[in-house]
């Protein structure tokens, strides 16, 4: 007797059935970036099954530090990407059907915190101008229904990007987001010190090394951390490495007129001007674990007290978790403000804040 050929859906009810995959483009906004990263980039998407004409809601997720997106499609029994987890939610009818759409803004340095930098590219034009076209082109989207969410690094995108381009996304969660530089890389900045000890105390150096053998263990994380954050936010076209670093390589002391620059981006630092791009969404959703191992958790906090005394709309929430394996929140948030996306006034989800 021969094999007997089967359907991809009979064999696996949970199949991708409607479409998922990679649209694959080249970039303008990335061509010539200092880098030298590829502007040909894959676009992570994922359609519900839809009827014909219908325009659903639409997510952006951002990836966090080091993460691209093509793990979100991963169908591996043990290890289900996000996407593929949200289409099983779905077809089970617990969660409203939406596209997923995840940027891939990596860079050889780990990420771009999606901004624009001379030391790394133009990743928030990239996000903002091209990405959204492309989405609204290729994909059965309502534009009025858009959505940004990230976790960690993508969570300080999905802020930042909505506070600086009001209008953009009808609703933001930030998870876990970059907010309180202070707490979050004093600790960072020694670990990095520490971690470049094995290069001479040299940045150039190891980052030669890294490349021909990347490798986060130790302090290599909080190295590559370190010096992608100060190509973000320090950028500096005449230093030998393109950006200057906040602090003294030998002695570890803060430099103020430097580590002033990297503060203009922390989003508890924001004028009442800037924060006033996030009364346009529908909703805004913050959240935190009260383990968070980088300290998000107390800035967090201060940015929420801002936006109450700004009186700006939103819902803050913390949990028993920390900053890792904490996945399912990003599906639970989708999961709650899908339905508030693109509401005429701002909203707040259904369920009440936890207990702190």
């Amino acid at each position: 007797m021969g094999a007997r050929l089967v359907s991809r859906r009979e064999a696996d009810p949970a199949f991708f059935d409607g479409r998922a995959g990679f649209l694959l483009h080249e970039s303008r906004c990335l061509a010539a970036n200092p880098l030298g990263d590829p502007a040909l980039r894959d676009l992570a998407f994922y359609c519900p099954p839809a009827g014909a004409g219908e325009r659903l809601a639409v997510w952006f997720l951002l990836p966090g530090f080091t993460g691209d997106g093509k793990n979100t499609l991963e169908t591996h029994p043990w290890r289900r990407g996000l996407l593929a987890r949200y289409h099983r939610a779905v077809l089970a009818g617990t969660l409203e059907p939406a596209v997923l759409v995840v940027p891939d803004c990596f860079t050889r340095l780990g990420g771009s915190q999606y901004v624009n930098s001379s030391a790394v590219g133009a990743y928030e034009d990239y996000v903002v101008n091209e990405i959204t076209r492309l989405v609204d082109a290729e994909l059965p989207v309502d534009p009025t229904r858009r959505g940004v969410i990230g976790k960690s690094s993508g969570g300080y995108g999905a802020l930042r990007l909505s506070m600086r381009h009001p209008g953009l996304f009808s609703a933001c969660a930030a998870i876990s987001p970059d907010v309180g530089f202070e707490a979050m890389f004093a600790g960072e900045f020694l670990a990095c010190l520490r971690g470049l000890v094995r290069s001479g105390g040299d940045p150039a150096r190891f980052l030669e090394d890294f490349a021909e053998k990347p490798d986060l263990s130790g302090d290599g994380h909080a190295v590559v951390n370190v010096l992608a954050m100060a190509a973000c936010y320090s950028p500096n076209p005449e230093s030998p490495l393109g950006f200057d670093l906040p602090f003294d390589l030998e002695t570890g002391e803060r430099i103020d007129e430097v580590w002033q620059r990297w503060l203009a981006f922390d989003p508890l630092e924001a004028t009442v001007a800037e924060l006033d791009g996030l009364r346009a969404l529908s909703h805004l959703h913050l959240e935190c674990g009260l383990a968070d191992q980088f300290h998000l958790q107390w800035g967090l906090r201060r940015f929420a007290r801002r936006l109450g005394e700004a009186g700006i709309p939103h819902a803050h929430e913390e949990h028993e978790g920390g900053h890792f394996g904490i996945g399912e929140r990003v599906l639970d948030a989708i999961a709650r403000i899908t339905p508030l996306l693109g509401s005429a006034e701002p909203r707040t989800a259904a369920r009440p804040p936890e207990k702190r």
